[in-house]
């Protein structure tokens, strides 16, 4: 594996060390699932009765990024400027 690549300052940060990453995103994974198995347990008062489906809001947050993603990327080709916008 190669050597971590040093910043300006001269030092590297905590995620160009692939270890860290790999642990980061464990602790996330498992942070997620926590969450997920809290939610079959915590009570909820429901407005609609598909709020009462479990996951029903980890769901809902999932497919609103997504939506968000992809409509940015849309947004994009009717506000993109050349690479030269700012050289004129």
């Amino acid at each position: 594996m190669s050597e971590p690549q040093q910043g300006r300052t001269g030092r590297t940060g905590f995620f160009d060390h692939p270890g860290n990453v790999r642990w980061s995103l464990r602790v996330f994974f498992a942070v997620l699932g926590a969450l997920l198995i809290v939610d079959f347990f915590v009570p909820r008062h429901p407005h609609f009765f598909w709020e009462e489906a479990p996951g029903f809001y980890a769901a809902y947050g999932f497919v609103s990024c997504l939506v968000l993603a992809l409509a940015a990327r849309v947004l994009r080709f009717f506000i993109k400027r050349g690479e030269d916008y700012y050289d004129r």
